[in-house]
């Protein structure tokens, strides 16, 4: 029967990892980054490699977990499995960006938007890059007893930045949203639900990250003495199963084909969720 061990002196695990869970998601993020691979390679849209790359880390993530039940007095399964399953969505996010910007592009829709889509990508990019440096260094300290609080405050305060800036994001898709649609009342045009179909998928994928790192941040704040902390259920309900949503919903409705000043996005482009709000 398996047991806690320590690692020196402290337990660096409250519970023992489950194999199969991790296992399980190893592979549906392994096999979920492939088929992304495989359809960023065929439509040429090399934007998304970001959100790749975030398939990756959750792979990587969860092997390590996988490797922690049978070694949870091991330091580098958990370093491992601590840092890439806290950033992926980081890189989610960075394709999410630029979709928006493309699709505001497509419909020659720049008056429209509360950012120019040139500086949408960079300015939030940026925060990106901000929240991964603040959140890497938070999550490098959790090995060391002395800075694991220390450590914690800084993954909570990046986890904060993010969550605020995913919601001026959803906000700016938002504003254009009612805006654009607005504008193509009054003008009569006619109707084409694609570039709403694309804004529907940033809402939801959105929706899952901003969820995620909510209980994110809840599990941080919560302390190691917490109740997220203590059981392992809820990383795979809040966490693993979320992010799994985004990478599938992401490839069903795939922002492929987006080309700036067409007029509108052609129905090809985003065409499995055509719903209009």
């Amino acid at each position: 029967m398996k047991t806690l061990d320590q690692y020196g002196e402290v337990y660096i695990w409250n519970y023992i990892p489950s194999l199969p869970a991790a296992v399980v998601f190893s592979l549906l993020f392994g096999l979920a980054t492939i088929v992304h691979l495989w359809k960023m390679v065929y439509t040429r849209t090399w934007f998304c490699i970001p959100f790749v790359v975030g398939g990756i880390f959750e792979e990587i993530g969860f092997t390590a977990r996988a490797c922690a039940s049978n070694s949870n007095d091991a330091l580098l399964p958990y370093l491992l499995q601590a840092i890439f399953l806290l950033l992926p969505p980081v890189f989610f996010a960075a394709t999410l960006y630029m979709v928006y910007s493309r699709v505001v592009r497509a419909v020659q829709g720049e008056a429209f938007s509360l950012i120019s889509p040139r500086w949408t990508s960079r300015v939030f990019i940026i925060g990106d890059l901000v929240t991964l440096n603040i959140q890497s260094t938070g999550a490098g300290l959790l090995s060391l007893p002395d800075l694991v609080l220390i450590g914690d405050y800084i993954v909570v305060a990046g986890l904060g930045l993010q969550v605020l800036m995913f919601a001026a994001f959803v906000y700016c898709c938002a504003v254009f949203n009612i805006r654009f649609r607005a504008h193509k009342d009054k003008t009569r045009r006619p109707k084409n639900g694609s570039w709403q179909s694309c804004l529907n998928i940033l809402y939801a994928t959105s929706l899952l990250i901003l969820l995620r790192n909510i209980y994110r941040m809840a599990e941080f704040i919560m302390g190691n003495n917490g109740y997220l902390m203590q059981r392992e259920w809820p990383t795979y309900v809040f966490d693993a199963t979320l992010m799994l949503g985004v990478m599938i919903g992401f490839f069903i409705w795939y922002p492929h084909n987006l080309r700036a000043g067409s007029g509108d996005i052609p129905l090809t482009s985003c065409n499995h969720f055509s719903v209009e709000l």
